[in-house]
């Protein structure tokens, strides 16, 4: 018999409690017995509550407090700006922390897919946590990491649109904890974890540890993209003409025999159960029907609809459906053993989609036979597309030493960043996840992976994903890493990109007059507008920024200045006048309000 030792340990504890309550009690009674008797019910309250879940020690970083004592802005760093046309996307370098407390101002809501590849937590210097490296013999290795993740996690869900998935790498160290992190902080939502295989590996204990792990936080009707790389070698375009899922009662219909003779040519169908009824050839309860193989004409055979049990159901098509389909080589009639269906043949069919593909001549098609009376097509080199993410991926382009071959090819040498994920993995990920107008999230970017695959996935399928890329510049990493990387990808390939980069500073929040801290607030409020909307001002005439009323005078006094401008983002606090509301309708320049949350802290 199994003993439950929590439960014990808390039955001793409520026992103790109610000892020391008894004591208090019977002892003489002054101003304080009331308080400790208090105390003491809050603790049994506490210790009889339900313990269910993950506990760590949880602990606080340097940046918390910066964030408590400052406010976190962007500053554009202009020279390092990317113009290649295409979509706008941003880097952000600084704490990760502050870029989405940040990022929860310009897109809370707004983000569909969010990749991130955090310190594994081996041990061996990989996790640095306020600025000390967390080693082995550290006995909060694991509490310090999940305190670490799931503060970053907390922002993160609130930045996720309502169908919006979440996709972390991790190693064995840690997969374990993250998995039920976040299956207490995303109890709405499936959590799915997929290994891995990354080859080599290093020898750990008797072990080759040859994998690590990708876990998927996505709606529970998740719905993922079909992956050219998953598909099979070879697949039959044709499906069973069964409907298992209904039968003579609900369908009569479609419950009829189908004649083919001795070599498997369509013959024709036999009279529908509803055919049967009205005609009166059949009178007794629709249930009660009995498939008879004996009613073929002669030289053929009957097939009726069966499940592979033997169990009656109904064809997906109609009779003359059959007869028109089989004319145009859509039906494949193909022998079987009868073993429970009774039928000695089976009847396969090619659904609309395929169909509507062979028309527009997206398939090629050939005869499946030379005997004339068969005109059944087989189409050429047909291959499905998997559907669903299998929870083992093996493919060997996924392998680690992949990622350090890639950034050898494009920064000149492996050392530039260690263990950088490959592009064929992080292409995989983002090209099941997302649509061709996802907002994709990095915020621990490291090498740059995920916007060198957003760039190349757009290119491939004519996207348009935008990616914000966000990561510290500890050695520089920011700067000639991610930023080099993204800017060697666009001028090599030509992708129709562009990039700005922006600094995360802070802003104390006491020690100055109010106005004093809101007029620098006002001075970075440009950068949260071009975040936000996936602009530049820079240089583009059609679009223009005014955050005081001396800036709008000056708009408004110089008409021949803005004869290009089409969108104008407006300062939540001015207010126009009917004049300069007339001149804006004039041009047909949209106006844009600035929300006033830009200004302030958000709660929470």
């Amino acid at each position: 018999m199994s003993t439950n030792i929590s439960k014990q340990k808390r039955d001793d504890l409520i026992a103790k409690i109610k000892a020391i309550r008894a004591y208090i009690s019977a002892a003489p009674q002054d101003e304080n017995t009331g308080k400790l008797l208090t105390y003491l019910s809050d603790l049994e309250k506490d210790v009889n509550g339900k313990k269910y879940g993950l506990v760590f020690e949880e602990h606080r970083e340097g940046i918390d407090q910066i964030l408590e004592e400052n406010t976190p802005v962007l500053t554009e760093q202009a020279d390092l700006l990317l113009d290649n046309g295409g979509e706008m996307n941003f880097l952000l370098e600084g704490d990760n922390l502050a870029a989405l407390k940040l990022l929860e101002k310009t897109h809370k809501g707004k983000i569909d897919v969010i990749y991130i590849d955090p310190p594994y937590n081996k041990g061996d210097k990989d996790f640095t946590y306020d600025d000390v490296f967390v080693d082995k013999n550290d006995t909060f290795i694991h509490s310090k990491w999940l305190s670490f993740i799931s503060e970053r996690l907390r922002q993160a869900q609130r930045l996720l649109s309502k169908t919006g998935v979440l996709i972390i790498s991790i190693g064995y160290q840690e997969v374990h904890n993250l998995v039920s992190l976040c299956q207490e902080m995303f109890s709405d939502k499936q959590v799915v974890c997929v290994t891995v295989q990354t080859s080599g590996g290093k020898p750990k204990g008797g072990f080759n540890i040859t994998y690590e792990y990708v876990v998927f936080i996505t709606p529970v009707d998740f719905d993922p993209n079909a992956s050219e790389s998953a598909m099979n070698e070879y697949a039959s375009p044709y499906h069973g003409m069964n409907l298992a899922t209904f039968d003579q009662i609900q369908r009569p219909g479609q419950a009829y025999p189908i004649y083919v003779d001795k070599d498997g040519v369509f013959v024709g169908c036999g009279k529908t159960l509803t055919e049967r009824v009205k005609s009166g050839d059949y009178t007794g309860e629709l249930q009660d029907f009995v498939f008879d193989y004996s009613e073929a004409p002669e030289g053929t055979v009957a097939i009726w609809p069966v499940t592979k049990k033997g169990v009656p159901c109904v064809w997906r098509l109609i009779p003359s459906r059959v007869a028109k389909d089989w004319a145009k080589g859509y039906i494949k009639i193909v022998p079987q053993n009868p073993g429970k269906t009774k039928n000695s043949f089976a009847v396969q069919y090619l659904s609309d989609g395929i169909i509507q593909k062979i028309k527009h001549g997206e398939l090629t098609t050939y005869r499946l036979s030379d005997d004339e009376r068969i005109p059944t097509l087989e189409v050429k080199d047909y291959r499905t597309a998997g559907a669903t993410i299998q929870t083992i991926w093996t493919d060997k382009a996924y392998y680690t030493s992949n990622g350090g071959s890639e950034i050898e090819k494009i920064l000149g040498s492996k050392k530039a960043f260690s263990y950088p994920k490959p592009l064929a993995l992080i292409i995989e990920i983002i090209q099941r996840t997302t649509s061709g107008n996802s907002i994709v999230l990095d915020f621990f970017a490291g090498s740059g992976t995920t916007g060198h695959a957003v760039m190349k996935l757009n290119a491939e399928d004519d996207g348009n994903r935008k990616f914000i890329l966000c990561t510290n510049n500890e050695n520089n990493i920011c700067r000639n890493v991610t930023y080099e990387r993204i800017k060697r990808v666009i001028e090599r390939e030509n992708y129709e990109a562009s990039l700005k980069y922006y600094r995360i500073d802070y802003i104390p929040i006491s020690q100055q007059l109010y106005y004093e801290y809101a007029d620098e607030l006002l001075k970075h409020v440009r950068e949260l507008v071009e975040l936000e909307n996936g602009i530049n001002f820079t240089g583009n005439a059609e679009i223009a920024i005014v955050l005081t009323d001396e800036e709008l005078a000056d708009f408004i006094a110089h008409p021949e200045a803005f004869d290009e401008c089409r969108s104008l983002y407006l300062g939540h606090d001015i207010l126009l006048n009917g004049e300069q509301e007339e001149l804006l309708k004039e041009r047909e320049i949209a106006v844009h309000i600035i929300p006033d949350y830009y200004y302030r802290e958000l709660e929470g």
